[in-house]
């Protein structure tokens, strides 16, 4: 078998003193592992003058046994002057490698002008090399009019190289120089896969020609069909900011409220947010202090802008309560304190959709000075410590993430006492957690710390029947709206939790994990595993996980031969049992073509097709 490639153009080949061109072509082949052939055979024939051949011949071996021909053609003339030859030479050639110098632009536009329309229409479906070689000397921009050909004497652009590919469906190489770099891995390696595809091109069309040819009149081997598609699983949308922009509004679990310099109460929020997304808010509810901090900015904005106010006979106080009152908080800023409501709205939606925010507040302040200020401040509070507050353009940040994913997140408070007002205790230990937070993700939570149960009124509140590692990893879900068990096991356990407080989507990523590392494993890891397929499948089935337990069956089915030789294979139900033969892969009836076919082949001792 061999491969024809043709290499046209000229890439500014320099010349040693034997008179042997050091060019692109003959670079690889000196250098490239997997061409061999000695100097002596690698030069086969220089037609015309030793200076400006027409084409050179090379022949090599690569890959072991493969017959490689090279016909590297400088000069472009043969296209006027020999059409036959060089129209046979892009007819039987399998690559073709089409070269030139990125500094003599002249020459790069006669070749597109005149002959790559003529190498266009020989063209048929064969893979096309564009190899850009040398480093520009003139990097400056050409003239862009007209009229003006100024740029003639100016390097070749690496988007007329980009352009010219794509007129002729071709891959774009640019090299720099002719090392083992650009040579050996970059050329050679574009180079050297597409020798690889052109061999099972034609591997392929071989083996069609000999099954034409062999005329074989006994039994057909078996044809093995396609195992059945297995369920696709939809991933349910997150809901994570609308669960927490819905918690400003359903005033359940307040832990602070906010009044007027008149001592009016202006809106209820609660700290855990807050402290997400601002130092600020951080520094004023004692979570950081100064020291933390270290940005006077921050420390300023603080103190300009909000006072904590204790008193038992605070005239505003509207929340009587046995337990723990909010927190009050006097907003000193009366112009910040009329949008407060608007600002709170923004930052529980994610604190990025600024240009609502700015409309929001124009509607509430008339001067375009007082809006720009309240801007800057609120600006000042979502400020990073130690940095310049580079929220400037509010439309630059509107496309941008909520602050949940690249400020202080609420990731910070998971497993952490700080303004914790719950505390689980799991095996012994406790995980203290945040109510706002339970509340607003998880609908049972909901429930139970809002109606008439014993957890409403109770801080400490004992769990059952999860590990704590299951349940780290379910507040991890709930405070970050992502998880990442650390295998099959630990995603069943989690996707339990999920179904015992009703999180569906939680359910969905544990099924959508489970899936996928299934999936991923070959055959023979799945044959060695220890675990327990079918009893994966019993606890999907019994958590309400109807996608995971229907897709465990066609799992099951599709690698029968794997798991009907284990003991668990038993345990499967008669409906399970029949759904699984019935979806079994391979068939039934084809291995039993395949016995009567092997049987036949040594029972004629003839050569199998097949194999």
């Amino acid at each position: 078998m061999s491969i024809h490639i043709v290499a046209l153009g000229n890439e500014g080949d320099t010349f040693h003193q034997d008179n042997r061109p050091s060019g692109l072509i003959r670079t690889y082949l000196g250098r490239s592992p997997l061409v061999s052939g000695d100097e002596s055979s690698l030069l086969l024939n220089a037609a015309s003058t030793v200076a400006r051949p027409v084409f050179t011949e090379y022949q090599a071996s690569a890959f072991g046994n493969v017959k490689l021909v090279v016909h590297d053609c400088p000069v472009w003339d043969i296209f006027d002057s020999d059409w036959y030859t060089s129209r046979n030479l892009i007819g039987g050639a399998d690559i073709i490698v089409i070269k030139y110098n990125v500094n003599d632009k002249f020459s790069f536009h006669e070749v597109k002008d005149n002959y790559i329309p003529v190498i266009k229409r020989a063209l048929n479906s064969v893979p096309v090399i564009i190899a850009a070689v040398g480093t520009r000397q003139n990097e400056e921009l050409p003239c862009t009019c007209p009229l003006c050909t100024s740029d003639r004497g100016s390097c070749v652009s690496t988007t007329e190289g980009i352009q010219l590919a794509k007129e002729l469906g071709a891959t774009y190489l640019e090299l720099h120089s002719l090392d083992d770099f650009y040579i050996g891995k970059y050329f050679g390696g574009v180079l050297e896969y597409f020798m690889i595809q052109a061999l099972n091109q034609k591997t392929s069309e071989k083996m069609k020609k000999r099954k034409m040819s062999n005329s074989f009149h006994g039994i057909r081997p078996p044809q093995l069909e396609q195992p059945e598609k297995m369920p696709v699983l939809k991933a349910e949308a997150s809901h994570y900011n609308s669960d927490l922009n819905n918690l400003l509004f359903c005033c359940q679990c307040v832990d602070v409220v906010f009044y007027n310099p008149d001592l009016k109460e202006v809106v209820e929020a609660h700290k855990i947010v807050l402290c997400a997304v601002s130092h600020v808010f951080m520094l004023l509810f004692n979570v950081k202090s100064p020291t933390d901090i270290q940005d006077s900015s921050i420390i300023r904005t603080t103190q300009d802008l909000f006072a904590i106010n204790r008193d038992t006979a605070f005239p505003g106080a509207s929340h009587e309560s046995s337990g723990n009152p909010p927190l009050r908080v006097i907003v000193k800023d009366a112009l910040f304190c009329s949008c407060l409501s608007d600002i709170l709205r923004f930052i529980y939606s994610g604190a990025f959709q600024w240009e609502e925010l700015e409309e929001d507040i124009r509607k509430k302040l008339n001067d375009s000075g007082d809006v720009s200020n309240v801007i800057e401040k609120v600006k000042c509070i979502l400020k990073t410590p130690g940095k310049i507050n580079c929220l400037r353009n509010c439309k630059t940040y509107q496309a941008r993430k909520p602050l949940w994913f690249y400020n202080t997140s609420l990731k910070f408070f998971l497993n952490k006492p700080m303004l914790a007002d719950v505390v689980f205790e799991i095996q012994g230990t406790t995980v203290p957690a945040h109510r706002a937070i339970l509340v607003a993700r998880c609908e049972v939570m909901a429930a139970m710390f809002n109606g008439n149960y014993m957890e409403a009124k109770s801080v400490l509140i004992p769990v059952y029947g999860v590990s704590k590692e299951t349940f780290l990893s379910f507040l991890e879900y709930l405070y970050t709206d992502s998880c990442c068990p650390a295998g099959i096991f630990q995603a069943m356990c989690l996707l339990i939790c999920a179904e015992m407080y009703q999180v569906s989507r939680l359910q969905h990523i544990c099924e959508l994990f489970i899936i996928t590392q299934l999936q991923s494993m070959p055959s023979r890891e799945l044959a060695s595993m220890n675990l327990d397929i079918v009893d994966l499948l019993k606890k999907a089935k019994f958590h309400h996980s109807d996608c995971l337990s229907t897709w465990l069956l066609h799992f099951i089915a599709t690698n029968y031969l794997i798991f009907s030789q284990k003991p668990e294979f038993q345990d499967l139900s008669v409906e399970e049992r029949s759904f699984v033969e019935k979806h079994r892969w391979p068939s039934n009836m084809y291995l039993k073509q395949l016995a009567e076919y092997r049987k036949y082949i040594h029972s004629r001792k003839c050569r199998c097709l097949v194999m």
